[in-house]
């Protein structure tokens, strides 16, 4: 009896146990409190919920991963697309420069020097032959002459062949006009600029040296009766190694002859098949080919300063200037051609240029006759000062007689 009692009393106790334990379980939560878990965890890992907080949650996403959160980042933001860095405040109207100067000469040929060349294997230009009326030949022949005398006249023959064959390639591109002349005095009368310096920077001024004068003529004639200087290809664009232009880089390197770099356009714009035009015959420059532009290699001018340029035109450079030049209506904004006496020149005259070039003013001829003064009186040394001959020394004094001696009572 003593027996089953004892066993009822176990049997209860584990029985309390259990009730008890289930009664426990059914208060017990299975949530994790605020700020406990893994939001605890969270915040210890980014101290906050601020944009460097989560940066540094995110710090070992994949690239992609985290490419993908951002676009789908609810917050209100910009999406660039994985464009570099400063992309949103470039302004298009400003011609973008690596630094805050333009690069002297050693660094600008060592920023050319970095820029790689095409490969080998160049596509040639084809032949072009020189037709027209005789005066049309006479000034395409002049205008190809004064692009090879004062671009590249003191440049190996490669170089200066080369040069002919950049304005040839020109006057077939479509991008350019149709004549020797329109292809070199484009854009000459523009405050930004034009495509060939020395139609602008008054080197024209510059009476040129007969025997450079007579190998450019050499090289232009051969240029225009069919001669192809191959290893420059299809180039339409150069510069000097001297200087690093910001559109050097949107185009194709090819290859440097001398101090001049050439290039030509990329895509199918630079390739043979595109240089299809077609000679016009027609060597006047226009005044739309005079305020024209390659929108690749001139800045882009303001629209009133663009309007400024459409007023009316100056004075026509007529005579031997007009002569001189090559063109029958060339126009040099703020400047005139005059012609002068020259008991050297073959004619008996010579044109000089006077007023602004290229944002310089040309000296007069008073002005350049003070500065050669100038020179000459720095130049020159002085002649040396006229002195008096030295006086001849005194002469030597008499020598004391000596007193009678005993031995010898006559000295």
């Amino acid at each position: 009896m003593g027996t089953l009692d004892a066993f009822k009393a176990h049997k209860a106790a584990a029985t309390l146990l259990v009730v008890g334990g289930l009664c426990a379980c059914s208060t017990t939560t299975y949530y994790v409190a605020a700020g406990e878990g893994r939001e605890a965890g969270l915040v210890r890992v980014t101290g906050s919920f601020s944009d460097k907080g989560l940066a540094r949650y995110v710090a070992d996403y994949d690239p992609a991963m985290l490419a993908l959160a951002k676009r789908h980042d609810p917050r209100p933001h910009k999406d660039y697309w994985g464009r570099v860095e400063g992309w949103e405040v470039i302004d298009l109207k400003v011609i973008p420069r690596l630094g805050d100067r333009a690069p002297d000469f050693d660094e600008a040929r060592i920023i050319n020097a970095l820029r790689p060349v095409a490969p080998d294997g160049l596509e040639a230009a084809k032949p072009f032959v020189l037709t027209g009326s005789a005066d049309a030949r006479a000034k395409a022949l002049k205008c190809l002459t004064q692009a090879v005398y004062y671009e590249a006249g003191f440049e190996p023959g490669e170089g200066q062949m080369a040069v002919a064959q950049t304005v040839i390639n020109r006057m077939r591109h479509p991008g350019y006009p149709k004549s020797i002349c329109g292809v070199i005095y484009e854009g000459a009368a523009r405050v930004t600029g034009c495509q060939f310096s020395f139609a602008c920077d008054g080197s024209l001024a510059r009476e040129p040296v007969p025997t450079i004068w007579a190998n450019a003529e050499a090289v232009a004639r051969r240029a225009l009766k069919g001669f192809v200087f191959k290893p420059v290809g299809t180039a339409t664009h150069y510069h000097a190694d001297y200087v690093a232009p910001y559109w050097a880089p949107t185009l194709v390197k090819l290859k440097q002859f001398g101090q001049h770099i050439f290039y030509r356009w990329t895509g199918p714009s630079g390739t043979l098949a595109a240089f299809r035009g077609r000679y016009s015959g027609n060597e006047t420059v226009s005044a739309d080919i005079l305020l024209a532009a390659d929108p690749r290699t001139l800045e882009a001018a303001p629209p009133e300063v663009l309007a400024a340029q459409a007023g009316p035109a100056a004075p026509l450079a007529t005579g031997a200037a007009a002569q001189m030049l090559g063109v029958a209506n060339l126009v040099l904004p703020e400047a005139k051609l005059v012609t002068v006496p020259d008991a050297n020149s073959p004619t008996g005259e010579r044109v000089v240029a006077q007023g602004v070039v290229a944002g310089r003013r040309i000296p007069t001829a008073d002005e350049i006759a003070r500065i050669n003064k100038a020179l000459e009186a720095v130049t020159e040394p002085a002649p040396p000062a006229v002195t008096a001959p030295p006086a001849p020394p005194p002469p030597p004094p008499k020598p004391k007689p000596r007193p009678p001696s005993l031995l010898n009572p006559l000295n």
